[in-house]
C-alpha cells in the first residue's frame, strides 16, 4: 500500500511541476526581483486561487486532508490544469478511503472477454491490466506488438509481458515505434493516472520502482509529472516483417471497476498501411493454423 509519506510527496511533486511551468505574466501577476526557482510562488498561486498562502502550503505539504472540492477546483483552475489533471489532483488531495487488505489475487482476461478478442482475426486487440500487463492478446496484436515473445506467455503471471516495462527495457519494442520519445511520454502519462486511481497497489508501486532504478529515460519523464488518459490515437509504427504502419488504437474500459481494458488497432481503409495489415493478417492465420496442427499432433489426433 502506498505510504502516507509517498501520498502526500505525489501531491507535493505534482503541484510542483504545475507551479513551474506558469509565469507570473501568463496569469496577469507583476514579478518583482530574481526568482530562485522558474514559475510561481506558492503565495501568488494562493492568490489566483483565492486562499490563504498558509492553508496551500498545508494542502501541498500534504496536511490537510479535508479540501473541499471547490478549493481543488479553485487550485486546478488557477494551474490551468487539464481535465485528466484536474481529475488525478483530486485524486492525490481527496484519496479514496483505504480497503480492507484481500489476498492478492492473480490477474486473469475474462473469459468472454478474451473469446471476443480471438474471433476479431482482422484486428489486433490485446486485453490489458491496470499495470499496463498484457492479459491477453489475439494471434494478430501479438504478432503486431511482439512477435518475438512467447506467445502463451500472458497465461503466465511470472513472466506476463508488460508494455510498459517492454517500451524501456526491451530493445525490440524500442525499434517498433517510429516516434518513440512521444509514445514513452504517453505510456508515462497513462501510468501517471493509474497510480493516482489505484494508490494502494503494491504491485504498480513495484513496476514503478523498478523502472526508475532500470531507465534514466523513465525516470525523467516520471519526475515531470505527466498526466493523461490515453482513450484513443495513432501508433506510428515500423514493423519487423511489414514495414510503416499507421494504426488508429482505442482504448475500451470494461465496466468493472478492475482496471482491465481492450486495445484495438485499425488502419484508414484504402490506405497502404491496411494492406502491410492484412500481409500481417496472412502471416497470423498461418501461425495459428501451425499451432493448432502442432496441439493436435501433440494429443496423438490425426492431422486434418
Amino acid at each position: 500500500m502506498q505510504s502516507e509519506r509517498g501520498g502526500r510527496g505525489e501531491l507535493a511533486d505534482f503541484l510542483r511541476t504545475r507551479r513551474a511551468r506558469l509565469r507570473p505574466e501568463d496569469v496577469g501577476l507583476v514579478s518583482y526581483g530574481p526568482r530562485r526557482v522558474p514559475g510561481l510562488r506558492r503565495e501568488e498561486l494562493a492568490q489566483l486561487a483565492g486562499v490563504s498562502p498558509i492553508y496551500y502550503t498545508r494542502l501541498e505539504q500534504g496536511q490537510s486532508a479535508n479540501a473541499s472540492e471547490s478549493v481543488i477546483d479553485a487550485i486546478a483552475r488557477a494551474l490551468a490544469l487539464t481535465d485528466d489533471e484536474r481529475t488525478y489532483l483530486h485524486e492525490l488531495a481527496r484519496p479514496r478511503p483505504a480497503k480492507r487488505r484481500r489476498p492478492q489475487r492473480t490477474e486473469a482476461a475474462r473469459r468472454g472477454v478474451e473469446r471476443l478478442i480471438t474471433a476479431m482475426r482482422d484486428v489486433p486487440a490485446l486485453v490489458l491490466g491496470r499495470h499496463s500487463e498484457v492479459l491477453a492478446w489475439n494471434e494478430l496484436g501479438h504478432l503486431l506488438f511482439a512477435g518475438h515473445v512467447d506467445r502463451a506467455a500472458p497465461n503466465r503471471p511470472a513472466d506476463r509481458p508488460n508494455l510498459t516495462r517492454m517500451l524501456f527495457l526491451d530493445p525490440h519494442t524500442r525499434e517498433l515505434y517510429r516516434r518513440w520519445d512521444e509514445e514513452a511520454s504517453r505510456a508515462v502519462a497513462s501510468l501517471r493516472v493509474a497510480a493516482g486511481r489505484y494508490s494502494d497497489d503494491a504491485a504498480l508501486t513495484a513496476l514503478v520502482g523498478e523502472l526508475i532504478v532500470k531507465s534514466p529515460e523513465f525516470a525523467a519523464c516520471w519526475a515531470e509529472h505527466p498526466v493523461q488518459v490515453c482513450g484513443a490515437g495513432t501508433k506510428l509504427l515500423h514493423h519487423p516483417v511489414v514495414g510503416d504502419l499507421e494504426l488508429d488504437y482505442e482504448a475500451l474500459h470494461l465496466p468493472d471497476d478492475d482496471g482491465h481494458r481492450v486495445l484495438t488497432y485499425t488502419p484508414a481503409p484504402g490506405s497502404s498501411h491496411e494492406a502491410a495489415l492484412q500481409l500481417l493478417t496472412a502471416s497470423a492465420r498461418v501461425a495459428a493454423d501451425n499451432r493448432r496442427v502442432t496441439e493436435t499432433m501433440r494429443r496423438g489426433e490425426p492431422a486434418i
